[in-house]
């Protein structure tokens, strides 16, 4: 699987999980070239609270394009260390 935004792989691998439609990448394939801290929080019920990077490509910024949990609940242990992508990043096979 690929995870690419502005015409640029931003993290490959074929050791992704899938939860709720969403692939979740390995934490080590994220390309840190491309990515921004960011402050913004959300809490899902099942996972637990959900951190953000933003990412900057080519002067352009996708803010809060890339979640994580840093600490799951234990029924969202599948998610630990890993990466997924919204806002426009495309994932393909």
């Amino acid at each position: 699987m690929k995870a690419i935004w502005n015409g640029t792989v931003i993290a490959e691998s074929d050791d992704t999980v899938l939860v709720e439609g969403n692939h979740y990448f390995p934490a080590s394939t994220l390309n840190r070239d491309y990515v921004q801290f960011s402050n913004h929080k959300t809490s899902c019920a099942w996972k637990g609270q959900a951190s953000y990077y933003s990412l900057l490509i080519n002067g352009e910024i996708n803010t809060d394009a890339v979640w994580y949990y840093a600490d799951p609940k234990p029924e969202a242990e599948m998610v630990r260390d890993r990466v997924a992508f919204w806002k426009g990043v495309q994932v393909t096979a």
